[in-house]
């Protein structure tokens, strides 16, 4: 079955051409630059039409099609995307993701924003498969930062999705997340929570960063509780002292584990009872899936 991306409405989970739209535009600005696609011009008659395939060179997960769609729909509304593997799709090699038709002049014009766009975000979703998988058989969820690329945050994270993941915060306006930085300048972790609630509103959720366990346990000390602090992010703490964490914290708040989270260490951190972990290469460093367009 095959969708085509024009009839397909977008769901809470995915973003709206509205948001977009921007980041493609300004991608396809940069790209044609002030005189446009000069080869494709020289070289391809105006009337021709025709169409191509975006095939996987390498396993993984797909992400980014909405994007890659508007690549070509901004130079021609009339470009039909027919998608056979969407967004959380696992692709093979050699598979066919989907068509492209519609003047050639476009979709060659569009073919490297597109697939810029496409490569990036499935890498991303992909990453973030990886580790999913890796912590399989834990309660614990894989969570992006914002540790991500100028610009691409909300198409990076919406990838993170796709590749079986949830969002931390979208910015710093969304959450309070008390940092090593914030608690060294405002005098200590107390002095640093008595100022907040006079200052942000009570559906505002907080989240306090810790190093060792003696940290943690000046925080619990403070009270750990809705409407103080929702959240302990536990950083850089071996497995094993993850696990004892957990059990300070015993059920009063999620826990959530980051620093140096790999495929490799990420089983045996979730295995520490911890409700998150989050990394931030998945969003600004993953390797691409690669993917071609291929004439059809």
């Amino acid at each position: 079955m095959t969708t085509d991306l024009r009839e397909t409405p977008w769901s809470p989970v995915s973003l709206p051409d509205l948001l977009l739209e921007p980041v493609v535009r300004a991608a396809l600005m940069e790209d044609l630059g002030r005189a446009g696609d000069l080869t494709t011009s020289a070289t391809i008659p105006a009337h021709l039409t025709g169409t191509a395939a975006l095939v996987a060179r390498r396993s993984g997960v797909v992400a980014g099609l909405r994007a890659a769609a508007l690549a070509w729909r901004l130079l021609d509304p009339d470009v039909v995307v027919e998608v056979d593997l969407p967004d959380g799709s696992r692709v093979e090699q050699g598979q066919e993701i989907a068509r492209i038709s519609g003047p050639v002049h476009v979709l060659l014009t569009g073919e490297r924003v597109a697939l810029n766009l496409l490569c990036h975000l499935s890498g991303v979703a992909t990453a973030t498969a990886g580790l999913v998988a890796a912590a399989a058989g834990t309660s614990a969820r894989i969570c992006c930062t914002r540790k991500t690329t100028p610009g691409l945050r909300a198409l990076e994270k919406e990838a993170v999705r796709a590749g079986g993941g949830s969002n931390h915060r979208f910015g710093l306006d969304d959450a309070v997340l008390i940092k090593d930085n914030h608690i060294a300048f405002a005098g200590g972790i107390e002095a640093a929570l008595s100022r907040l609630r006079e200052r942000v509103g009570h559906l505002v959720r907080v989240e306090v960063e810790v190093d060792t366990l003696e940290q943690l346990r000046d925080v619990i000390a403070l009270g750990v509780r809705p409407g103080l602090v929702d959240a302990v992010l536990l950083d850089n703490m071996s497995p094993e002292v993850l696990t004892e964490a957990v059990s300070l914290v015993d059920g009063r708040c999620p826990t959530e584990a980051s620093g140096r989270i790999t495929a490799e260490t990420v089983g045996p951190i979730a295995r520490s009872g911890v409700d998150l972990v989050s990394a931030g290469w998945i969003t600004h460093s993953a390797p691409i899936l690669d993917i071609g367009l291929d004439h059809r």
